[in-house]
């Protein structure tokens, strides 16, 4: 035993140790620490223990390696926040089986759930926890042979109740025992009918949410909101009402007529576009247990019921959306 007292006999002797490592690390890879040849004959192969290696060999075997990939990792892992995804089977009311891939940053406070219908449609969903901010945003293939372009995209930004879906963090617990298998959701919400008020102007859209610019980039003047969701969010902490109006451009007040009673290809219209999400959390289950108390002396008093966690609630919701368009053209799927 070394005393409190003996630091620095403690100190000498871990430094004859590490020397003596070193030592005997350095004849070990002896073979493969033999310098190039520099006047261009061809390198000799290298042995190390009586085995080839590369010339990589020293740098494998080294502190630097070590460091490069540590640094490889800090870079890699800081760029988003800690993410956990699921790829998740599910069957649709059609029957077809379509692949949802669930993504939780818990560093973000976010939840992307993303999947592709059968008609090519691209359906995002993120939940932004913080801001109490849902935005869907879709990617419609455009029907060429009618003038369109290949595809365009509109976003939908709603207020979100925290109790419509787990937390990031409860989400990224979540693991599957088999990716194969097709679900099947426990519980059919219904439609949820949304009518949009307001373009949102993406450049000033920072009071609703920082995420809406980046995520809705290619909807610059196809990002809905609602009056009714601005005051919710007017109502929150660091929020006002002057922010959130600032950052939308009303619709007209006069148009009233649906996309599916004009004829005409260009005249403004309301569109609708309906989309369904087939699987998704939409709470946790707790199950009864009994545990033992005791009092304030330790003796065993009578067992107690307590909830734990032992699963997940899952759902199925479709949202339907009514918007202000400036053209039929832009909606030709509501005919």
């Amino acid at each position: 035993m070394i005393l409190e007292g003996d630091t620095s006999q403690v100190v000498a002797m871990a430094d004859v140790a590490q020397k003596l490592r070193q030592t005997r690390w350095r004849l070990k890879h002896h073979r493969a620490l033999a310098p190039l040849d520099m006047l261009g004959k061809r390198q000799q192969r290298r042995f190390c223990d009586g085995r080839p290696v590369d010339r990589h060999h020293f740098f494998k075997h080294s502190r630097g390696f070590l460091w490069f990939l540590m640094c490889n990792l800090l870079i890699s892992g800081g760029s988003g926040g800690a993410e956990a995804q699921l790829l998740i089977n599910v069957q649709n009311q059609g029957g077809e089986v379509i692949q949802e891939s669930i993504t939780s940053n818990i560093g973000e406070d976010l939840i992307t759930l993303e999947f592709q219908k059968t008609d090519g449609t691209l359906i995002t969903q993120v939940i932004d926890f913080r801001n109490e901010v849902q935005i869907l945003k879709a990617l419609v293939l455009g029907e060429e042979e009618r003038g369109q372009s290949q595809y365009q995209v509109m976003c939908f930004a709603t207020k979100f109740n925290k109790g419509d879906f787990i937390s990031s963090a409860a989400m990224a617990k979540l693991r599957q025992k088999n990716p194969h298998t097709i679900r099947t959701p426990e519980e059919d919400k219904g439609r949820e009918t949304y009518t949009m008020s307001s373009w949102v102007q993406l450049n000033r859209s920072l009071p609703i949410t920082r995420h809406l610019q980046t995520i809705c980039a290619e909807a610059m003047d196809a990002t809905y909101v609602r009056d009714v969701d601005l005051k919710s969010w007017a109502a929150l902490p660091g929020s006002s009402i002057s922010s959130l109006e600032a950052a939308t451009e009303k619709f007209p007040d006069t148009l009233s007529t649906r996309c599916n009673e004009v004829s005409s290809l260009w005249a403004p219209c309301l569109c609708t576009l309906e989309t369904c999400i087939g699987w998704y959390p939409c709470g946790l289950k707790y199950c009864k247990g009994k545990g033992a108390g005791a009092d304030s002396s330790g003796a065993q008093q009578q067992q107690q019921q307590t909830n734990y966690r032992c699963g997940i609630k899952t759902c199925r919701k479709c949202t339907q959306f009514t918007y202000y368009v400036r053209q039929k053209q832009q909606c030709l799927w509501d005919e």
